[in-house]
């Protein structure tokens, strides 16, 4: 559906709905200089994108919840009365993936010199994603793309990832901390477990040897999460 015709059907016009919605994004996601330095148009385009990836990831894993669109309201704080205008943009865009990818495109080229509001909006996904609890692949390659399509790298996606999905292998979930540890404290904290976890300190607690050798065990799966971190962060 093109641009001109989306926004007559939901009513996306001068103020209204395009002004409330981006209240609501940059009180949530830093965006105010956004709205103040762009035109009407891009604002309205950009409402437009943001609105459609939004709903459009909450049906990636083919499946969109009540939990996925409340997650979106928390990031979209829209005034009753706009919201029957939101709420049809949402539906809309939500039928199906398709054209995510044009969506993102749109986004990254509105926001080309504001790396660091890319990486809001691509948190602000990682929120819906992970409101229904359960991060499905096919959220992670949604994700993955638009991150890809933002200018973000691998290692960077990975990052961000990790804010909002813990997993049992998960190198920080290993060693106890959160993603967003300074070098300093991580460091601190890896000291701390190798000295606990360490054999020479157990054996001379009188610790069985059975629970030695899982000791050696736990003190290698920490080393190497400390040394897949320490490489993702070039320490």
């Amino acid at each position: 559906m093109p641009w001109r015709t989306i926004t007559r059907v939901i009513g996306l016009g001068e103020g209204g709905a395009v002004r409330a919605v981006l209240d609501g994004l940059y009180a949530n996601l830093g965006l105010e200089r956004f709205w103040r330095s762009r035109s009407q148009r891009n604002s309205v385009a950009f409402t437009i994108a943001v609105i459609s990836l939004c709903a459009k990831l909450s049906k990636a894993d083919g499946v969109s919840t009540r939990l996925e669109a409340e997650a979106f309201e928390e990031i979209f704080h829209v005034p009753p009365e706009e919201r029957a205008n939101v709420e049809r943009l949402y539906d809309i865009a939500k039928q199906d993936v398709a054209g995510y990818d044009a969506y993102a495109d749109k986004i990254s080229r509105l926001l080309a010199d504001e790396p660091d509001l890319k990486r809001n909006v691509l948190e602000a996904l990682f929120h819906i994603a992970a409101a229904d609890g359960i991060f499905h692949g096919a959220e992670d390659a949604y994700l993955a793309d638009v991150a890809r399509r933002f200018g973000f790298s691998d290692t960077e996606y990975r990052a961000i990832r990790r804010l909002f999905v813990r997993e049992p292998n998960d190198p920080y979930t290993v060693l106890g901390v959160e993603p967003d540890i300074s070098n300093n404290e991580l460091k601190a904290h890896y000291k701390r477990l190798v000295r606990e976890h360490h054999p020479d300190t157990l054996m001379a607690r009188g610790v069985p040897k059975e629970f030695i050798d899982v000791a050696n065990r736990k003190l290698a799966a920490l080393n190497a999460a400390y040394d897949e971190i320490a490489k993702e962060r070039g320490l």
